[in-house]
């Protein structure tokens, strides 16, 4: 992992950004403190994270995969269930909460 200080980073980001293109990780210091790291998003970035709720998510058998794909056409435009008669939604969310659903 390459170390930079701040007066570097902010003189050679472009470069920076380029090793971390390549799958470098920097380490951005302030006086030999960390302070930040630069990081390949394909490494632990925003996308992994969701990629790996979602797995959990499945394993735990909250969520279901799809047995096929959707097109967002299937989706968009389609009328909405009607409620049933007498149906509280918010008491039904409650007590879904309670009984740690």
């Amino acid at each position: 992992m390459k170390i930079a200080n701040i007066s570097y980073t902010k003189n050679h980001l472009s470069e920076l950004l380029d090793r971390v293109k390549e799958g470098e990780s920097i380490l951005i210091v302030d006086r030999k403190t960390p302070v930040a790291r630069l990081e390949p998003m394909t490494r632990g970035g925003e996308a992994d994270d969701e990629s790996a709720w979602i797995e959990t998510q499945v394993r735990s058998g909250a969520i279901n995969r799809p047995s096929k794909a959707v097109r967002s056409e299937q989706i968009v435009g389609r009328k909405l269930p009607k409620p049933k008669a007498g149906g509280d939604v918010l008491r039904a969310l409650l007590r879904d909460r309670e009984e740690g659903r």
